[in-house]
């Protein structure tokens, strides 16, 4: 069974930092990717980022490129998303995933097989 720990959301104003964390367990998820996902009110899903634990390799949606840093410590199956700069357009909830690889997160693929329960972020303007 995958099971994933997620931590660090919480209320921030606007231009501020937030850095979360999601630790992982369950043997299927040795060498899967993993990465976050968002979804804001009234919209749809949002795919954020994700590393690749094999080659540390990343994929991040446009809209976060220069604000947030993914990042992996595989000895402790742990995923951080460091956010900065935040802005209010950036309230959501944050969803841990894991998948084989990034694909998941691009557009038009399936999505990730194992899903976290989510965060709130919340950005004060």
């Amino acid at each position: 069974e995958v099971q994933f720990v997620e931590s660090g959301g919480g209320l921030v104003q606007s231009g501020g930092s937030l850095r979360l964390s999601c630790a992982a367990s369950g043997f299927a998820i040795d060498f899967y990717a993993l990465g976050w996902f968002r979804q804001a009110p009234g919209k749809e899903r949002e795919a954020i980022a994700c590393i690749n634990r094999e080659d540390g390799s990343t994929y991040y949606v446009d809209s976060v490129k220069g604000r947030f840093t993914i990042s992996s410590d595989n000895a402790k199956k742990t995923v951080y998303l460091q956010m900065n700069k935040l802005k209010p357009e950036d309230t959501a909830i944050y969803t841990c995933a894991a998948d084989p690889d990034c694909t998941g997160w691009k557009p038009a693929q399936l999505p990730p097989d194992y899903w976290g329960q989510g965060t709130q972020v919340t950005v004060s303007s």
